[in-house]
């Protein structure tokens, strides 16, 4: 069951230049910075009321997101909803048809179980399934 909007990604080429705007010109509330380094990536998150703005870099030209980047620019990545049980909700889209990037969850930022859909499955949105982490 989805419980809120938890994240918006938003994929940027240099945190260091993007932490200014979020900051300082939209006063959000930048709760920290945190690596995964299995997803080559390094995040800054704000605070947006009970939801946040993850704003992610890559740290390889190969990773994911410096794919995403080198292709499309940077820009809105994917939209994450918070789930109750996040292999739950990966085996309920499954079953409904829907394509996994994710067959079961997997470590994401704050230690949050988390798996992805298909963009192509999700009429173009990258979308993140994320339970809290243990």
């Amino acid at each position: 069951m989805i419980r809120k909007i938890q994240h918006i990604g938003i994929a940027v080429r240099s945190l260091q230049e993007a932490i200014p705007f979020y900051r300082d010109v939209l006063g959000l509330e930048l709760l920290g910075t945190e690596e995964v380094a299995e997803q080559k990536i390094r995040a800054a998150i704000f605070r947006v009321g009970e939801s946040t703005i993850e704003v992610i870099e890559s740290t390889a030209p190969d990773g994911p997101v410096g794919k995403f980047v080198e292709k499309n620019g940077e820009g809105i990545h994917h939209l994450c909803f918070q789930v109750e049980d996040a292999a739950a909700a990966l085996s309920r889209a499954k079953a409904k048809g829907i394509r996994l990037i994710d067959e079961s969850p997997r470590v994401g930022v704050h230690g949050m179980r988390i798996g992805f859909l298909h963009p192509k499955s999700t009429f173009g949105v990258l979308t993140e399934f994320a339970q809290e982490g243990d």
